[in-house]
């Protein structure tokens, strides 16, 4: 199978990092499966990982496109192993896995000399995995990656995208779904007929676009993110939003209110596989003002409770997901609230945090997807209830006299629990944890 001109201007590429941000159809399957053919085939002893959003879709979208461009019988005398999706190279002793991204953590500890990684706009977490999970494994090989996927609004993929800025062993590439020769351009016409401009722009034209029904359409990167606090700052309360969660994320949202009603969102901490106690624990040792949690986590507000944490109503009835979006829209309308830069998860959500599609003859929904929600719905009931009835502000405030890093760490708990990008665009440890005095921001 040969490659049109656009596939072979990514393959030729010599960069140890290609980012490829391409519209749909537009043959990235077909380019990412003979590219880990190639390098199998043409050296010796490769380990080779396919990448995708869930292993169910490695398995729809590569590992049938695998088997057809490396048939069995083939010179390369490849053995297919159907139920781990994973193909040895018995020709020169090369082996290619296929993976999902839910499952990324079972690749720590190995090595690898090639990886591709599709539809990473889709991908939860990414910053984090990639730098402690991934990145590692291509260490010892000085191995390569191709990023390659469709944009979703402004999210890790934009960023990702714009590394070439900063380090050279990064190139990104954009190409259109018109760039496919054996695509009709009238199918891709008419798509663009039937389909709304910012949809047809981000999906066809690989344009990154605010995602469509988002709900927090009025945050902007430029206007909302801050690095440092100004340093004329005098704040008068410090808070928090509590999500409760063990399969799918907690999410802890620090917030500093000043003294003109401005919220500034200073952290976050947002960790799968937490128990109610070890969630009370974190939040304890923060020395909050006052804590917002998810009503309906009963056992978490009573693990609060025993702790001693001020623990404040937050309302939760058929209007109050509505009313709590539009007091957190009004804020950044406003410019009343801002947010750290390092909070990547909380900035990842309300880039991506959306309404279902409207349907014909049908009302608009009124609340959001219900996915993409963790730390948003933490912000959401802190300050929603803040605003409301919490806005007194404590007097003769203080700095909170924050827990040391040693009793974080005597409760198996991480202090360095944030995440940030340094300055070559690399995700690192945040050095500056929870717990530091607010002179030290």
């Amino acid at each position: 199978m040969e490659l049109h001109q656009a596939q072979k201007e990514i393959a030729k590429d010599t960069h140890r990092f290609r980012v490829v941000n391409c519209g749909r159809r537009f043959g990235k399957t077909t380019l990412s499966v003979l590219e880990m053919i190639a390098k199998a085939v043409i050296k010796c002893d490769q380990k080779i990982a396919y990448i995708a959003p869930t292993y169910t879709q490695a398995r729809d979208i590569a590992w049938s496109e695998l088997k057809h461009l490396l048939p069995e019988g083939s010179r390369a005398k490849p053995k297919f192993n159907e139920s781990r999706l994973e193909a040895d190279i018995e020709i020169n002793n090369s082996h290619i896995w296929l993976r999902g991204w839910e499952s990324v953590e079972s690749l720590r500890g190995q090595k690898f000399d090639f990886i591709v990684i599709d539809e990473i706009a889709m991908m939860r977490n990414f910053w984090s995995a990639w730098q402690e999970v991934v990145r590692p494994t291509l260490t010892d090989t000085r191995g390569e990656v191709l990023f390659i996927s469709t944009p979703k609004g402004f999210n890790h993929f934009y960023d990702l995208y714009n590394l070439e800025r900063k380090d050279s062993d990064f190139k990104s590439f954009h190409f259109t779904s018109y760039d496919n020769p054996f695509i009709p351009k009238e199918e891709v016409d008419k798509a663009k007929q039937e389909l709304t401009e910012d949809r047809f722009a981000q999906e066809y034209m690989a344009d990154f676009r605010k995602t469509e029904g988002l709900v927090y359409k009025e945050f902007s990167r430029d206007k909302h993110l801050f690095n440092s606090l100004p340093k004329d700052l005098a704040f008068v309360k410090y808070f928090a939003g509590a999500d409760f969660g063990f399969t799918n994320p907690a999410a802890i949202i620090e917030i500093k209110k000043d003294r003109d009603a401005r919220y500034w969102v200073t952290g976050e901490w947002y960790k799968t596989k937490q128990t109610d106690a070890q969630i009370a624990d974190y939040v304890d040792l923060l020395r909050l003002n006052e804590c917002y949690p998810d009503p309906e986590s009963a056992s978490g507000i009573e693990e609060l409770i025993r702790r001693g944490v001020n623990v404040r109503q937050v309302i939760k009835n058929k209007d109050s997901i509505r009313n709590g979006i539009n007091i957190v829209r009004e804020l950044f309308k406003a410019n009343r609230l801002f947010i750290n830069e390092n909070c990547q998860n909380l900035i990842l959500e309300l880039e991506t945090y959306s309404y279902p599609d409207r349907k014909p003859d049908h009302n608009e929904e009124e609340n959001p997807i219900k996915e993409n929600d963790h730390a948003v719905d933490a912000l959401r009931y802190a300050l929603s209830s803040e605003s409301q009835y919490g806005g007194e502000t404590i007097k003769d405030f203080k700095q909170p006299d924050y827990a040391p890093a040693s009793e974080f760490e005597s409760r198996g708990i991480n202090p360095a629990v944030r995440h940030t990008l340094n300055n070559n665009g690399r995700l690192v440890e945040f050095e500056q944890p929870p717990y530091q005095s607010i002179s030290n921001f």
